[in-house]
């Protein structure tokens, strides 16, 4: 049977807690982020990212930690087929720091986690035999039930004649040869692991480790004599990772010297974390090594690989997608530090942040002052505003009736409960951040933009309106461009995606170039936001002459959504047909123009809640048509 799967990785699954502090004590961090963990979680995801299919077997906890790993594998494209969720037992922890440079303290929360629990009846043999290799790991042979399930997963593999590799992954203190405040140790001499490791050397057919971990392997302190004992037992081609000297490959016969086995290219680079680079490189080297490259390229992936990983904070986010690593080898870089270079910085970003339907169809209701204009028209207090948000979210429910590609544009002033609402169904959601009505561009709540962004869960889209022209004045211009750009800086640091609403027309002519003039100035500066919502042009000339600048300066740009701008529904329709021929368009974000009527009488009081999700529902359904109509001919023609 042909294998469905490239690879099946076995073993560790933890939540890494990473303090933010960096060049501290690890008592004294005071934030941390969260990322998947554990070597074989990480090679999971580093091999999907660099374009092999791949999977996991593990067990996590019943609980947030638990579902978060699985959520995210399933994001990251790996197959979950093996991961077992555990009822009895928590998902593993661990807390990460950053000292300096040779000191990165960490503490494992492993005391009876679910994934050593794994068993053999965790394995499962169709499972295992769907992949071209499995990666069995150094710490899940610690134990005696961990090392059965990896022992049966190596016999099914060899029974269907799958590779198998062997990632040494030695950690003293899970082998209890430490105590907890020595997580960061890498090696302790044990004849006892070396015994313990050495019947499992023969079965493998890839074997990577440290220098340290082929110590334990090979059951000697110097290297090649620790290499020369492995091949003794094992046939497997032997990788020694040598850290900022790249790593050397033994495919046969052990030479005299280390420096004689094949090799590739090296990646000087600042070292910022050495957590996780080791995962990271095996990422980069499966990549070659199941896609049957030269070992030189192998190397060269391998080495490039984890020289992104040490040079960034976290451990899995930080793996490169092949599109990412090639996009380095091909260009290099002008930086040691490769975290601040922004041309790789943002290919990143866009090939590992979060999936998102190719259409996207929202109701806008993250209207503040015309909604308070509204109410004191009306004679109505502004604090039934939320309220009325929460029906906007109802109609917008009844509209998508969960289907996906469908959004809200809702903010924090009114929006709070609406917010909280719109959280119970797979909207797209987008918040503003402008203080309404600024020109030159303020933000509202003023302090600081970073801290108050820190707050938004990590699914919710930055929007933010600027009244951009052209023909501004230099100093207008200017004050403009400043906050864009730090808004930008923010939305990067935090891994927010961010959504730019330029409008122009309000403030001079609306000529086919205009917007396009105002998106190259704004690339020119380097923001590159993941959508932009623009408002109707003329002609599908202007539209394509808005593409090509997109396309030119950001080709993994998610896309452009319309702005209504009270339009009535049927020159909203007209809109859409100019602008559906543009690829660029995926939709619309229009508010008013749904909600106005039903927010006036609703406010007044002249009709139920239901009458206005209702008129909304409808208005909104309208526009959906009309969409997927032009679309839809645009498609085909």
């Amino acid at each position: 049977m042909k294998p469905t799967l490239d690879v099946i990785t076995i073993g560790r699954a933890s939540v890494d807690l990473y303090g933010q502090q960096v060049g501290g004590r690890l008592e004294d961090m005071a934030s941390f982020s969260k990322a998947v963990g554990g070597c074989p979680s990480n090679i999971a995801i580093g091999t999907a990212r660099l374009g092999l299919k791949s999977g996991l077997v593990t067990r996590v906890g019943d609980e947030a930690m638990g579902r978060f790993i699985r959520e995210q594998m399933e994001r990251e494209g790996v197959a979950t087929d093996g991961i077992v969720t555990d009822p009895q037992r928590l998902t593993a922890l661990v807390i990460l720091g950053v000292r300096d440079e040779d000191s990165f303290p960490l503490i494992f929360y492993r005391d009876n986690c679910a994934d050593m629990a794994l068993c053999e009846d965790d394995i499962d043999e169709a499972f295992i035999a769907s992949a071209g290799a499995i990666v069995v790991t150094g710490t899940h042979f610690s134990r005696e039930n961990t090392a059965a399930a990896q022992r049966k997963a190596i016999r099914i593999a060899k029974a269907n004649g799958r590779k198998v590799v062997f990632d040494v992954d030695y950690r003293p203190n899970l082998w209890g040869l430490l105590g907890h405040g020595a997580g960061d140790s890498r090696y302790v001499r044990s004849d006892a692991v070396t015994e313990h490791l050495k019947p499992i050397l023969a079965d493998c057919d890839l074997i990577v480790g440290t220098e340290e971990e082929l110590h334990i392997a090979g059951g000697s302190e110097d290297t090649l004599a620790a290499i020369q004992a492995i091949r003794a037992v094992s046939t497997a081609t032997i990788v020694c990772k040598r850290g900022p000297m790249g790593c050397v490959v033994f495919p046969g016969e052990i030479p005299a010297s280390l420096d004689d086995g094949v090799k590739g290219p090296g990646f000087p680079v600042e070292v910022y974390n050495v957590l996780g680079a080791g995962d990271a490189f095996m990422s980069g080297f499966l990549r070659g090594w199941l896609k049957d490259e030269a070992l030189e390229t192998c190397c060269a992936y391998a080495n490039a690989s984890g020289a992104f990983a040490v040079s960034r904070l976290l451990c899995s986010p930080e793996i490169p997608t092949f599109t990412e690593l090639q996009y380095f080898l091909k260009h290099g870089s002008l930086h040691k530090a490769l975290r601040f270079d922004q041309d790789i910085n943002h290919v990143h970003w866009a090939t590992t942040r979060r999936p998102t339907p190719d259409t996207l169809m929202a109701l806008a209701i993250d209207h503040r002052m015309q909604l308070e204009t509204m109410a004191k028209e009306v004679g109505a207090s502004v604090d039934r505003i939320p309220e009325f948000k929460v029906l906007a979210v109802q109609a917008t429910a009844r509209v998508a009736d969960g289907r996906p590609g469908f959004g809200m544009l809702i903010d924090g002033t009114y929006g709070r409960e609406a917010l909280f609402r719109a959280a119970d169904h797979p909207f797209w959601i987008g918040r503003p951040v402008e203080l309404p009505g600024s020109r030159p561009l303020d933000f509202e709540n003023g302090g600081s933009l970073g801290a108050q962004l820190i707050e938004w869960p990590v699914g919710h889209t930055i929007k933010c309106l600027c009244f951009y022209h052209p023909d501004d004045p230099a100093d207008l211009k200017e004050r403009q461009e400043r906050e864009l750009l730090r808004l930008h800086d923010a939305a990067r640091r935090i891994s927010r995606e961010l959504l730019v609403e330029i409008i122009a027309g309000k403030n001079g002519p609306l000529k086919p170039d205009t917007i396009p003039a105002v998106l190259q100035r704004l690339y020119d500066l380097g923001i590159k936001p993941d959508w932009w919502k623009l408002e109707p042009q003329r002609d599908t000339a202007a539209w394509r002459a808005i593409g090509e600048v997109i396309t030119r300066n950001d080709p993994y740009c998610r896309g452009i959504v319309l702005l209504g701008l009270e339009a009535p529904e049927d020159e909203l329709e007209a809109a859409f047909a100019a602008a559906a021929s543009e690829p660029q368009v995926k939709g619309f974000a229009v508010g008013r123009t749904i909600f106005n009527d039903a927010a006036r009488r609703w406010l007044k009081g002249e009709i139920s809640d239901e009458a206005a999700i209702g008129d909304m529902a409808s208005r909104f359904q309208r526009l959906v048509d009309a969409w997927q109509r032009v679309a839809g001919r645009a498609k085909a023609a």
